[in-house]
């Protein structure tokens, strides 16, 4: 076991762009591993009830072909964590493909890789929750069968003993790819397998999983140095430094309590961190806690398919109309459900987003009353079908360009649309049917592991 780590991580996200140079110049620091994440939460359920991939193909292969030549070139491991986006059985699968792909066509050494999964049965959710041991996360509710039934994909959440599990039983090896995971929990499995405290590496993963955004200015790879009980964070990039306010203010990202933050396996508390500049470019942190749960659970994603989106865009600049705007939607909104009775049944919605007004906080803008001089519109309609949902659409589009308004003056429409055709389809919508917490008896049960070499 080592008293002291080096983990690189070239950027916040798989595919983002990783710079060469920065990248290049955290190599020279000797790291003990490259880690990445590769999937999210943040673009909402479309992902897994899709099965699409968060960037393109090409996306992947430009950033994995530079870390793979320092896996295989200078041994340095890499771990993935989400494969994909949502960490799906099949994305885990495609990233293997790739790597396979571009180890073969560089003619590097073969490497031995580790494909962690994390696809659910559903009949085990099935049983667990008919004996209470699903929970909501959250204010997601009450979980039904019906909702796991629905599910197009399910998931669970790894924290780091599946990949401590693969540490230990293949020390040799060069690439874990993973299924979802915690976004912190492969520097965790690492750092588990050499004695390092679990309030130390969580604190750490949970900074750097996002690359160098904890610099001044955000920036992309950055080096951790993690010890027993403490760890140093300093960005690649010679530009960019890491400072107390920098590196506490990203503790704070994405936390619903700021001083408090659970995962799998416990909480960690940050009510006592400390953080010290060590240099121009670096910063230390220390005195984190972690408060261990008394029952293990993982988080379960599902996404189940409520229908299909089309929407269409366009500018208002007419102050008459902008003057009443709210009263003018909900005329065209009162018209469509004459129309289509699926919206007044609720089997189809339609909905306005003023950009411009409200458009990004909607009910909660605080400056409710003010009166733009233009707004960028964007109606959005959901139906059972793709067919319906772009007939509502259209039909809203036409109300919104020609319906009349008290004091209008021009008659030919007050609707500029930039676009044709005027109407998108989008496709299929999905919304996290299954977002729960789920007891398990063992951190690793639910994640099998499957070696290869490519």
């Amino acid at each position: 076991m080592k008293k002291e780590l080096r983990i690189l991580t070239p950027n916040g996200m798989l595919g983002y762009g990783i710079p060469e140079a920065d990248f290049w110049r955290g190599v020279e620091r000797g790291p003990d591993a490259m880690v990445i994440d590769s999937g999210s939460t943040d673009p909402g359920p479309y992902l897994l009830g899709q099965g699409a991939l968060l960037v393109s193909r090409e996306a992947y292969v430009r950033d994995l072909t530079i870390m793979l030549e320092a896996c295989a070139e200078r041994r340095i491991p890499i771990y993935i964590g989400s494969a994909g986006g949502s960490g799906t059985n099949a994305q885990v699968d495609e990233l293997v493909e790739i790597i396979a792909g571009i180890v073969r066509d560089n003619g590097w050494r073969r490497l031995q890789i580790a494909k962690i999964y994390s696809d659910i049965d559903r009949g085990v959710i099935r049983e667990r929750l008919a004996a209470g041991r699903v929970g909501p996360c959250g204010s997601s509710g009450e979980l039904t069968a019906e909702d796991v039934d629905g599910a197009v994909n399910v998931v669970a959440q790894m924290g780091g003993e599946p990949f401590l599990k693969v540490l230990q039983e293949r020390p040799d090896i060069d690439v874990i790819v993973a299924g979802r995971a915690y976004d912190p929990a492969p520097f965790a499995g690492l750092c588990m397998l050499h004695g390092i405290s679990d309030a130390a590496y969580w604190h750490m993963g949970k900074i750097v999983e996002c690359g160098a955004n904890c610099a001044e200015p955000k920036g992309k790879t950055i080096l951790a140095t993690i010890r027993q009980d403490s760890f140093d964070l300093e960005p690649m990039a010679l530009d960019e430094r890491c400072t107390i306010a920098s590196v506490a203010a990203h503790t704070l990202y994405e936390k619903s309590k700021p001083d408090m933050l659970a995962g799998p396996g416990g909480v960690l508390d940050l009510r006592e961190a400390r953080y010290e500049q060590i240099s121009e470019r670096a910063v230390r942190v220390s005195g984190s806690r972690f408060i261990p749960s008394e029952q293990y659970a993982v988080k379960l994603e599902g996404a189940g398919r409520v229908g299909y989106r089309t929407i269409f865009i366009g500018g208002i600049r007419d102050s008459i109309l902008l003057s009443q705007i709210d009263d003018f939607l909900a005329r065209v909104h009162e018209s469509a459900a004459k129309t289509y009775p699926e919206i007044a049944e609720g089997r189809a919605t339609l909905d306005f987003h003023q950009y411009g007004r409200n458009g990004v906080m909607g009910a909660t803008e605080p400056e409710l009353e003010r009166i733009p001089h233009e707004i960028g519109l964007m109606g959005e309609v959901t139906a059972p079908t793709q067919e319906l949902a772009n007939a509502i659409c259209s039909s809203t589009r036409i109300n919104v360009l020609h319906m009349p308004y008290a004091g209008q003056v021009a008659t030919a429409g007050n609707f500029a649309i930039p676009l044709n055709p005027p109407e998108t389809p989008t496709g299929p919508v999905y919304r996290f049917s299954v977002y729960h917490l789920m007891e398990v008896d063992s951190p690793t049960e639910l994640f099998p592991i499957h070696y290869c070499e490519t």
